[in-house]
């Protein structure tokens, strides 16, 4: 009898501490993502960027300038090439609609066309449209360490816990002094790779470190992926409310 109570005493203990452990793993990756979150995110953003869509052949470069208010509301205007000159974008909580200049028509895209490429690179609308706080959207553990890009970071796995994401998994790569993304694996609910990002050249900028190049690789696809590079970012600057309308596309 005494040894079946130290048994069930000693799986007992086990069961506690593999629990708190757990638990504590949980809150460590809450508490990363944070962090992560209060260094990508901000209550408004004007950027400008260009996308390098690397082709098979060559390589084609489209410049555009963002704004955003938190994650309900952005818009973006393409400034060259002459081809996308002028095509603008409008995101309204979950709504998004795209202005043609060549046709003088604004569509609204939704559902499963939100997962079209834009302009053929490796990402598509949806990727654009996701700016909602990554500790909002999913449960994190910590499962490890490791050293990438010459710097330590914990290594994230991620499942959302809301239904309207466009990754049901995530695996994160978080520099542990900077507490940015250095590397993303993008996964669908069956658990194959959808897309790669990395991110590198980080910057600190209004007291923020910040990646300036985002390397987006569509895992069912060959090829190089897309590099998506800011060349300038204010954070919590003042934004004309007027170009969150649909009136604002046609202007």
């Amino acid at each position: 009898m005494n040894t079946i109570k130290l048994k069930f005493k000693a799986t007992t203990f086990i069961t506690i501490i593999f629990g708190s452990i757990l638990i504590s793993s949980a809150q460590d990756g809450i508490a990363i993502l944070k962090k992560v979150d209060a260094n990508m995110s901000s209550d408004t953003q004007i950027s400008e960027s260009q996308m390098i869509i690397h082709g098979k052949r060559n390589s084609r470069t489209v410049v555009s300038k963002g704004y955003a208010e938190g994650d309900k509301r952005s818009f973006s205007e393409y400034l060259s090439p002459a081809r996308e000159k002028g095509t603008k974008m409008l995101k309204l909580e979950d709504r998004l609609w795209i202005y043609s200049p060549s046709t003088d028509r604004t569509i609204q895209l939704s559902g499963h066309m939100l997962r079209q490429s834009v302009m053929g690179s490796d990402l598509s609308y949806e990727d654009m449209m996701e700016d909602r706080k990554l500790e909002e959207m999913y449960t994190v553990k910590v499962v490890g360490e490791e050293i990438i890009q010459n710097r330590k970071v914990w290594i994230l796995d991620m499942e959302a816990n809301v239904e309207d994401v466009s990754y049901v998994k995530r695996k994160a790569w978080i520099d542990q002094e900077r507490f940015v993304p250095l590397k993303e694996e993008l996964y669908a609910k069956s658990g194959q790779l959808l897309k790669l990002v990395v991110m590198s050249e980080i910057e600190k900028i209004d007291g923020r470190w910040y990646p300036k190049k985002m390397n987006y690789k569509d895992a069912l696809k060959d090829g190089k992926g897309t590099d998506f590079i800011l060349t300038n970012i204010q954070f919590n600057a003042e934004i004309p409310q007027h170009l969150f309308s649909k009136a604002a596309l046609k202007k």
